[in-house]
């Protein structure tokens, strides 16, 4: 066969704007995938609901694949193993109740089930504002990463969702737009990102998933955003709180969206 880089390029442009098009309405806008963005994203999808996941940078998967300082392998305790077991990834015994697990597999698997049950996964695009009605954030403002990063003057795009998903991690950068925009006050015990505090994993393993809720009218927060957003504790590269999480929140909101 001959190739022709015009239908090459013209491929990917129409492949790529009709799912972008088709993705400006949504059930559940995801912002982050990491593992608490993805799982809530494949969780939500296998459900029925209309996903999609904006993550800034070119690769996905977040803190997962790096495991602990660029070793790649996670711990996860009993809850996690089970979690990854049921994705079909291998887990390894470590004693005591640890298991061990490769962060390349864990990764992949997961973005591979997303997207197979029907997530749609945006690589490369920033979440620099949101929408706001009556106190309510019904969907996100975005631009291409590299006109963030260029500090270009460039005007954004909008996406209707009737919940977001706050999975950004330490950073808690949806909230934080929300914090900056406006009086509005978060639902947490100040109204303000109460901030992350330093490591001890076996406290933050479990404040991960209490704080794993609604944090303002329409945004959910999971993972370590849950933690930063409502003043807990970091737990390192163990990751069956993270994905426990995912679980939490994408039930949480199946619920309202079924309601």
């Amino acid at each position: 066969m001959a190739l022709d880089e015009i239908k090459i390029s013209r491929a990917i442009l129409d492949r790529y704007f009709n799912k972008l098009s088709d993705c400006m309405e949504l059930d559940v806008a995801v912002v982050g995938a990491g593992p608490s963005g993805l799982m809530a994203a494949f969780r939500l999808a296998e459900k029925g609901h209309k996903v999609a996941v904006f993550e800034r940078k070119l690769s996905i998967g977040g803190g997962l694949w790096g495991g602990g300082m660029m070793f790649n392998e996670i711990v996860v305790q009993e809850e996690g193993a089970a979690i990854l077991k049921n994705l079909g990834v291998g887990v390894e015994e470590a004693g005591e109740g640890y298991y061990t697990a490769d962060a390349v597999e864990c990764t992949t698997t997961l973005a591979s089930l997303a997207c197979k049950a029907g997530v749609k996964i945006f690589n490369l695009v920033s979440v620099e504002d949101v929408m706001v009605r009556e106190n309510r954030v019904t969907g996100l403002v975005i631009n291409w990463t590299a006109v963030e990063m260029a500090n270009l003057h460039v005007d954004p795009l909008t996406v209707r969702s009737k919940f977001v998903i706050e999975a950004t991690g330490h950073a808690t950068e949806v909230l934080k737009v929300i914090q900056r925009k406006g009086d509005a006050k978060l639902l947490t015990e100040s109204g303000q990102i109460a901030g992350e505090r330093s490591m001890w994993a076996e406290v933050a393993e479990d404040t991960t998933l209490k704080n794993t809720r609604e944090a303002f009218p329409g945004v959910y927060v999971a993972g370590m955003a849950a933690n930063a957003t409502f003043g807990s504790f970091r737990m390192g590269p163990i990751f069956g709180g993270m994905l426990l999480s995912g679980e939490r929140v994408a039930k949480l909101i199946h619920e309202r969206l079924s309601a």
